[in-house]
C-alpha cells in the first residue's frame, strides 16, 4: 500500500519560514522528508534555518525574499525552479501584528500591515501559481488565525487581514481546483512566539486566553506540523477551501467553569 501522507522529496516553499510558526513548519516538513526552502528577509535567520534543514538530510536553498515585493517573490520562484525543477507546496506564514486602539491607528500603519499579512499572501499565490499547477498536485496552505473568526482587543488590523485570508483561501480553492491545486488554511490558536510573546506571556490577556481554552495551555509550534503534513500530502487530495483550527478547543468553547 502507498502512504498517502508521504511528502518525501516534494518541494515546499515557506514564506516567512525563518522564524516563529513558519520556521517550525519548515523544519517539520523537512523532518517528514520534503525538500524545504524557507523564505525571509534576514540572511542570518535564513542561514540558521537552512542549516537545520540540511542537518535533517534534506535539500534547501538560501535565497532571501520579501513578501511586500513581487519582484522578490518572482526571483525566489525562479531560483527554486532552476535548482529543483518544480514546486509542490506553498505555505504563507509571513506576518506581524501590533496592539493599538483602532481609533488612533494611522492609515499608513494599517496599510503596512495589510501589505504584508494579506497582500503578501496574494502576491505569493500569484507568483507560484504556474509552478503549483505544473506540479499536478499543488498545495497552498495559508496561515489564518483565531482572529479570522473572533475579535481580539485592539488588534483590528491583524484580525481584518486574517479574516480576508479566509475569503481569499476559498476563492482560490474554487478558481484553481481545475489546475489540481488545493488551497486550505490553518488557524492556529495562541502559540507564543517572538511576534506575540510579550502580549500573552504572564499578562492579563494571556490569562484570559488560557481561561477560554479548554486545554488550559498555549500551543507549541511543533503541534502544527501534523496538520500541515496532511494538507501537503495526497491524503488531502479532495480537501480544498477549508480552514482547520488548531486551538486547544478555543473556538468550540463556551463556559469553562
Amino acid at each position: 500500500m502507498t502512504d498517502s501522507l508521504c511528502i518525501r522529496d516534494r518541494v515546499a516553499v515557506v514564506i516567512g519560514g525563518t522564524s516563529g510558526i513558519g520556521k517550525a513548519l519548515a523544519l517539520g516538513l523537512a523532518a517528514h522528508g520534503a525538500n524545504v526552502i524557507p523564505a525571509g528577509r534576514r540572511t542570518s535567520e535564513i542561514e540558521a534555518t537552512t542549516q537545520a534543514i540540511e542537518a535533517a538530510g534534506r535539500r534547501t536553498l538560501r535565497h532571501p525574499a520579501d513578501a511586500t515585493k513581487r519582484s522578490s517573490l518572482d526571483a525566489l520562484r525562479d531560483a527554486i525552479m532552476a535548482e529543483f525543477g518544480r514546486i509542490d507546496i506553498l505555505i504563507n506564514a509571513a506576518g506581524y501584528t501590533f496592539k493599538e486602539p483602532t481609533a488612533t491607528v494611522s492609515e499608513e500603519k494599517w496599510s503596512a500591515l495589510m501589505d504584508t499579512n494579506l497582500n503578501g499572501v496574494l502576491r505569493a499565490c500569484q507568483s507560484f501559481y504556474g509552478c503549483l499547477a505544473q506540479s499536478g498536485r499543488g498545495r497552498i496552505i495559508n496561515i489564518a488565525s483565531l482572529g479570522s473568526f473572533l475579535s481580539f482587543h485592539q488588534v483590528a488590523a491583524y484580525c481584518a487581514a486574517k479574516t480576508a485570508i479566509l475569503s481569499l483561501t476559498r476563492s482560490l480553492a474554487c478558481e484553481w481546483a481545475a489546475d489540481h491545486i488545493s488551497v486550505n488554511a490553518i488557524a492556529p490558536g495562541v502559540f507564543p512566539t517572538e511576534m506575540n510573546g510579550r502580549l500573552v506571556t504572564g499578562t492579563a490577556r494571556g490569562k484570559e486566553i488560557l481561561m477560554r481554552t479548554p486545554m488550559r495551555r498555549f500551543g507549541r509550534p511543533d503541534e502544527l506540523v501534523g496538520i500541515t503534513v496532511m494538507l501537503s500530502s495526497d491524503a488531502a487530495s479532495f480537501l480544498t477551501g477549508q480552514c482547520i483550527a488548531v486551538d486547544g478547543g478555543y473556538l468550540a468553547s463556551g463556559v469553562n467553569s
